[in-house]
């Protein structure tokens, strides 16, 4: 097996943003896309401290291409770039980053692996035909029908008209706020639920003020934990109003129904999910807060509504959200899965 050196790649968007691609893994092994989820990076697939998920992938045969969208903490877009919403990651994002990876990979099997925001991105842009010829998609957390918790959804809504209106962007790392910003009052408010000590690990783990935990604390590596400030970066709050619209519906929704440039998105991706066109695994841990049991209900809908799509749905015992790809024991509990789907359907492809 030729392993490829680490790689990063720059590309450009339609509508003008600058994005990166890592590659990592053999140099001849089937594709994995990696798409993260809002307010980190791909850095959540390539934690050193721990045995990562680009680790197994490259162990089981497979190049991992991991990145870095618009709401990557490691690019500028979240502070200081245009307002965005999920159809901008659905409509510019995803279809650039495969056409890159498409380019350097030829003809072998190009899988996506999508968490959170990501997944429902991936969602939008697949059912609106954009991401065509998938060997397969994963979706960790959510797909097409997002649920939350009461009480999350009323926070989301007080979010996004309250605090959306007046600030733009919220910072992860408390140590960036200080004890003399006009927003102290606000980042102690968001933080101040939960038992750690660690006012950056209180502020992310209950979803920056939206009370609903991102991960199992206790499956973190302690290495893990101390470098939250660092893995967690400034969110964006524009795709705020998106979230709330899609809860709303329990379907992932266009937000930009007026404007031309977005006609390609589904008005509702559920409603064209006959136009997925490759296997679908729905990953969710039982203890997920985030989004409750919104992959157990998408499996339940697509079965119901279309039974001729390859759509199968994985409960992993006793995680949360992030932690099935940041817990120190993921790669033993979750990270098998995946490896199966992906060999499964690389197989038929062979």
């Amino acid at each position: 097996m030729t392993i490829t050196e680490p790689a990063v790649i720059t590309f450009r968007t339609a509508d003008g943003l600058d994005l990166r691609l890592r590659r990592v893994g053999p140099a001849d092994g089937p594709a994995v896309l990696l798409v993260h989820g809002q307010g980190v990076s791909s850095e959540m697939f390539s934690l050193t401290e721990i045995r990562n998920v680009t680790q197994v992938l490259a162990d089981a045969g497979y190049q991992s291409w991991l990145l870095d969208w618009r709401g990557s903490c490691r690019l500028p877009y979240n502070e200081s770039g245009p307002p965005y919403t999920l159809d901008d990651v659905a409509l510019y994002d995803l279809p650039a980053a495969l056409t890159e990876v498409r380019a350097r990979i030829g003809a072998r099997p190009l899988f996506v692996v999508a968490h959170c925001l990501g997944a429902l991105a991936v969602a939008q842009s697949l059912t609106a035909g954009l991401l065509p010829g998938l060997a397969g998609v994963v979706a960790q957390g959510v797909f097409l029908t997002p649920k939350v918790s009461t009480s999350t959804r009323m926070r989301v809504l007080l979010g996004s008209e309250l605090i959306g209106s007046r600030v733009n962007h919220l910072e992860s790392d408390f140590r960036k706020v200080g004890l003399w910003s006009r927003r102290t009052l606000l980042y102690a408010a968001l933080s101040r639920k939960g038992e750690c000590p660690d006012p950056t690990c209180r502020m992310v783990h209950h979803g920056w003020g939206m009370g609903a935990e991102l991960f199992e604390h206790d499956h973190l590596d302690a290495r893990t934990h101390n470098r939250l400030a660092e893995l967690f970066g400034t969110i964006s709050l524009a795709p705020l109003a998106h979230l709330r619209q899609m809860e709303l519906a329990h379907a992932v929704v266009r937000w930009n129904i007026d404007d031309d440039r977005y006609r390609a998105l589904p008005a509702n991706a559920l409603d064209h999910a006959d136009r997925i066109d490759c296997p679908v695994l729905l990953l969710s841990g039982t203890r997920n807060a985030a989004w409750l049991d919104s992959n157990k209900l998408c499996h339940e809908v697509l079965a119901a509504r279309n039974p001729e799509l390859d759509v199968r749905y994985v409960e992993i015992p006793s995680y949360g959200h992030l932690d099935t790809f940041i817990g120190r024991g993921a790669a033993l509990d979750v990270f098998g899965h995946l490896v199966d789907f992906l060999d499964e359907h690389s197989a038929r492809q062979a």
